[in-house]
């Protein structure tokens, strides 16, 4: 499925506008939805950023800093959990031995161990690492609802300030929305403030078998260009007769969209690099045949085609209707770590290392692998742990990031920063310059009002 984050457009008798533009298929291009490839010209970038696209890990449900990034061999039992750590390629550094290949690996990464939001709630804590932003309500909020007044997320920012090549999104996310249990959808993942028409694509993808599929975004076999074109026609009609029951600035958002989404759906160069077909099966095989290796395959094509920021979440599976969805390892912790979360994290990542290193991309693409929170520094009577904010693990890679550092540590148990505190405007501060946005480039709100891209200061010594 292709659609874009935002709840759809009502009319006045209660009939979404996705529903009225149900016309001959037409709908299922995703083409009634706002905001799907505006971009906004801007002067260039004054900062000496060297990436020129961004792929973004989010670990959702917040990945253990002791079984990852930052293992505590010293401590007891209950801190250090089940598991010894292992050796890496940068002498006396230490990861999780459930990590064995980006061990080998850590000569290209920076790690940051001593990131922290001070908040223990999925939605408040994602929110400040998806847009830099503590959110308006405070920390330990869930379930918030999305609002026009949000700040947007780091994809909103880069589409706003960074417009990808003619025919390509400038921001993608995949290969679902993040979520809080039953289907609440966090805010700071679209173009908040600055507006519908900045918010990024979400690429909703299936995986039935070996192979990841984007049904919505292939044309229906009987949709032949012509057909194409007459349907646009159609579709013009529509909105102009819409126009006169729904609020003209609602409607308006849609007008230019439209006309775009068609060129690029009816063009070749966005259905090529979204098509894995073309890769070698040796290569699919290598980032592993689950959603998450082959949505982090799809992430570097479309880098490769020049889409500024990829957003990849980590995926729900059959835990996700027990409580315990992604890294939310509240329960069953050692099993879901060893058996299904930590051996494909550690395949995927790694092979999108390696493939953007042999590719000549890495020194231009930032990859920042992070979550909402970290985890309990102790276990749980059941060898699980909780939701923890006030210190967790990052790792960065390419872009201009320096590789083979560790920057800052948390205390002896993990539980608190010991130096060098990194908190997330630092940390989406960072990210901007990397891409060659300079934080404080100005924005502005659907009234017209001048903010700063960030509040933070970017962490110019791991450059």
């Amino acid at each position: 499925m292709l659609s874009v984050l935002g709840d759809p457009l009502q009319l006045c008798d209660g009939i979404s506008r996705r529903e009225a533009l149900r016309v001959g298929g037409l709908s299922a291009l995703g083409l009634s939805l706002p905001g799907l490839l505006r971009a906004k010209e801007i002067g260039p970038a004054a900062s000496q950023g060297r990436a020129k696209s961004c792929i973004l890990l989010f670990m959702l449900g917040g990945p253990p800093q002791h079984e990852t990034w930052d293992p505590k061999p010293d401590a007891s039992a209950d801190v250090r959990g089940d598991w010894k750590p292992i050796a890496t390629r940068l002498p006396g550094v230490l990861v999780g031995e459930l990590m064995p290949l980006l061990a080998q690996r850590l000569d290209k990464l920076c790690v940051l161990r001593a990131v922290s939001t001070q908040d223990n709630a999925h939605t408040s804590s994602g929110y400040a690492m998806l847009t830099g932003h503590e959110h308006a309500r405070g920390r330990n909020q869930e379930s918030m609802p999305i609002s026009a007044d949000d700040h947007p997320a780091l994809g909103g920012l880069v589409k706003y300030l960074r417009p990808g090549p003619p025919g390509l999104p400038s921001a993608v996310t995949l290969p679902e929305q993040i979520y809080n249990n039953p289907h609440v959808v966090w805010p700071g993942q679209n173009g908040g403030y600055l507006g519908r028409a900045h918010d990024p694509w979400l690429v909703e993808c299936e995986m039935p078998g070996a192979d990841l599929e984007i049904p919505q975004l292939r044309l229906s076999d009987d949709l032949a260009p012509l057909r194409m074109s007459q349907r646009r026609d159609l579709l013009g009609q529509v909105d102009r007769h819409l126009s006169t029951l729904a609020n003209s600035s609602s409607i308006a958002r849609h007008d230019t969209q439209f006309q775009q989404a068609f060129d690029l759906l009816r063009g070749a160069r966005v259905r090529r690099a979204f098509d894995l077909e073309r890769e070698d099966p040796r290569l699919r095989d290598r980032y592993g045949r689950h959603k998450w290796g082959q949505s982090c395959l799809l992430a570097r094509r479309l880098v490769e085609a020049g889409v500024p920021l990829v957003q990849v979440n980590w995926p729900r599976d059959a835990a996700a209707n027990s409580g315990n969805p992604g890294w939310d390892i509240h329960n069953d912790g050692i099993n879901r770590l060893k058996n299904h979360l930590m051996p494909p994290m550690d395949r995927g990542f790694s092979a999108l290392l390696d493939d953007l290193d042999a590719r000549g991309l890495l020194d231009e693409t930032l990859i920042v692998w992070m979550g909402e929170f970290g985890r309990t520094p102790r276990l749980s009577a059941g060898g699980s742990r909780d939701h923890w904010g006030s210190v967790f693990s990052v790792a960065l890679a390419g872009g201009g990031i320096r590789g083979g550092q560790v920057f800052g540590s948390s205390d002896r148990i993990g539980a608190q920063p010991k130096d060098g505190r990194i908190v997330p405007a630092d940390l989406a501060a960072t990210i901007l310059t990397c891409l060659g946005i300079p934080p404080e480039s100005e924005v502005r709100d659907t009234l017209g009002r001048p903010l700063p891209a960030s509040r933070g200061t970017a962490l110019t010594h791991l450059f």
